[in-house]
């Protein structure tokens, strides 16, 4: 029997990216596969509608809580570590979930496999990046774009055949045997880093960052539903908004933060943070609204209308491959203001076409979308993470994905607001709100675009091989890592 081969430190890339594709599909895909079996589990648990939401909700706030956490440690305990003891988590959780007998059980369980997935996808960024130098991370960002694409569309897919063809039980028994499978990959081909934090930890500030995250995210996500003027949404989202305000206070005052925040100072990574959060609310919105409209118009089934949504996917993945291409030569900035404003075009066409349409107009709209937000995914996942040194790769990754986490919160409960305004109205009221609201995301998409034209390529000019190759570096002028040794004084100094 031929004796197991560990890779040599040149074959990281692919392992981690392995791993990386397959746990970030995991933790990305059970935010959406759930949803589709939610009225099959309220049946067999024999509970109501507005007690199972709290499946979803749980899940999606023990996601977010734990991100402020996790750059500090990857750094204190090692990256490996605590990526496969996160992985290990979620997958026993997800096993577990699998048993519940009552929604109480369910809830909790959830709680701890949003634990363990909230530690993946920040974790596992860091450690992406850390084994891809900058002039490679438009490569990285594609490896990226598999599961931030597949499996939010996979995900109602999968459910809906799932549930329909067994039972909801197996909506989150199919992680178990990718999980497993993973884990043991990841043991032992993951090269160990060694823990780089000496700090202590910052326990006030993760106490208020993640009560702020939790506060928020629980009233976006329930105030569509219960309605914006509920005292539970309004005490949650106060308090959030107390919480997030004090920790902005105590972050900014203490000499070790578990969130960086400085590194917002970063140009490029702010303002790629910035268009990022416009761009995932779009797209996320736009991910909600046409499956639920396919099955509350059309009288879809949930299979049916989750395949409405896939060819997003499929866009994507064909359109990170032109972005991979273009990004070295043209930059972060028109490729990102070219692709939202395609993506509000596109987005837009749905108001002008109803989801009456033909389900081949529907697909086709929504591939063209997800092949012009491939360019959106690609820029800013790359460009963010230009000029961040390994040493803060960690506590950056934990304050782009804690921003993305929100930006996919708000954009749903955005559009789920407008649906909800016209349920006390005239039944023309609600076709009306149901046909445009579609405006919505195209107006965040263009919001997008706008800021995009703000953004500079010499700051990206890193992970760009054509300009890194006719602007030299000098390492250490900046916080972050090298600067262009010719840009203007003014630029230097900024970057």
């Amino acid at each position: 029997m031929a004796a197991i081969r560990v890779p040599r430190p040149a074959d990281q890339r692919t392992v981690v990216a392995v791993v990386f594709v397959a746990t970030m599909f995991l933790a990305i895909m059970d935010a959406t596969i759930v949803n589709v079996a939610l009225p099959s589990i309220a049946t067999d648990l024999g509970t109501g509608t507005d007690s199972i939401d709290t499946v979803v909700t749980s899940y999606l706030v023990s996601l977010a809580v734990v991100i402020p956490a996790s750059g500090w440690l990857a750094d204190r305990f090692g990256a490996r570590r605590v990526f496969l003891a996160a992985l290990t988590v979620f997958t026993v959780a997800s096993a577990l979930c699998a048993t519940a007998g009552d929604v109480g059980q369910l809830v909790g369980w959830r709680i701890l496999q949003g634990v363990g997935g909230g530690l993946l996808t920040p974790v596992g960024t860091t450690k992406l990046y850390r084994v891809y130098p900058p002039q490679q991370r438009a490569r990285a960002a594609r490896v990226m774009m598999i599961p931030t694409a597949v499996a939010p569309a996979l995900g109602p897919v999968l459910g809906g055949l799932l549930t329909d063809g067994l039972s909801w039980h197996w909506v989150f028994l199919v992680n178990v045997p990718l999980g497993l499978a993973t884990l043991l990959y990841g043991l032992v081909f993951l090269a160990d880093v060694p823990a780089t934090a000496a700090r202590g930890f910052d326990l006030v500030g993760f106490l208020l960052a993640a009560g702020g995250l939790a506060g928020i995210l629980y009233a976006v996500s329930t105030g569509p539903s219960h309605g914006w003027g509920s005292p539970a949404v309004l005490l949650t989202g106060a308090a959030g908004l107390v919480a997030t305000a004090a920790m902005i206070y105590w972050e900014t005052r203490v000499p070790h933060p578990v969130l960086a925040l400085e590194i917002m100072k970063n140009r490029i990574f702010r303002m790629s943070n910035l268009v990022m959060t416009f761009g995932v609310m779009a797209f996320m919105a736009l991910l909600y609204l046409v499956p639920l409209l396919a099955q509350a118009i059309e009288g879809a089934s949930s299979t049916r209308a989750g395949l409405l949504v896939f060819p997003e996917a499929v866009g994507v993945m064909i359109g990170s491959q032109v972005a991979g291409s273009l990004y070295p030569r043209i930059g972060p900035r028109r490729l990102l203001a070219g692709g939202l404003a395609a993506a509000a075009v596109t987005i837009g066409l749905f108001a002008a076409v109803t989801i009456s349409a033909s389900p081949w107009t529907l697909r086709t709209l929504m591939f063209l979308a997800g092949f012009a937000m491939s360019f959106v995914f690609l820029s800013t996942q790359t460009a963010a993470f230009a000029t961040i040194t390994p040493m803060r790769t960690g506590d950056a990754s934990a304050l782009f994905n804690a921003q993305r986490q929100l930006a996919s919160a708000f954009g749903v409960a955005l559009v789920a607001t407008v649906l909800a305004l016209p349920d006390a109205g005239s039944a023309a009221a609600g076709a009306f709100a149901r046909r445009w609201v579609f405006l919505v995301p195209a107006t965040l998409a263009l919001v997008g675009a706008v800021l995009a034209l703000f953004i500079r390529d010499a700051d990206a000019s890193a992970t760009m091989r054509s300009v890194a190759q006719r602007v030299p570096t000098s390492p250490g002028t900046g916080p972050d890592g090298p600067v262009p040794a010719k840009l203007p004084r003014r630029e230097r100094e900024a970057t």
